[in-house]
């Protein structure tokens, strides 16, 4: 369960990365209101899932998801630079994460 936990934190790191780019400096209220928002759920949620869960292991998954997910959409929804390398290294990270489940 801490896993899934876990994981669910990293999907809303990545809606606080947007509502944050979306918040435009915080001008924007409502994007503002969701981060805010998406920000207590995802910390939560670590939070959580650390009370089972080694704590470089956890972060560690939880950062990973943030970042790939937070570059992938950034790429698809927000216009971000798509090219071989960066995609390379999504996917890397995304390895680097499934190891850690995989082996921890």
């Amino acid at each position: 369960m801490a896993w899934i936990l876990l994981v669910l934190a990293g999907v809303f790191e990545v809606a606080m990365a947007l509502s944050l780019k979306l918040s435009d400096g915080f001008a924007h209220l409502w994007w503002t209101l969701s981060f805010l928002v998406m920000a207590v759920l995802s910390f939560g949620l670590l939070a959580y899932a650390l009370k089972s869960l080694d704590v470089g292991t956890a972060y560690a998954v939880w950062t990973g998801v943030g970042a790939a997910g937070t570059a992938i959409l950034g790429m698809i929804a927000m216009g971000d630079d798509v090219s071989l390398p960066r995609i390379i290294s999504i996917a890397l990270i995304l390895a680097g994460v499934i190891g850690l489940r995989t082996l921890a």
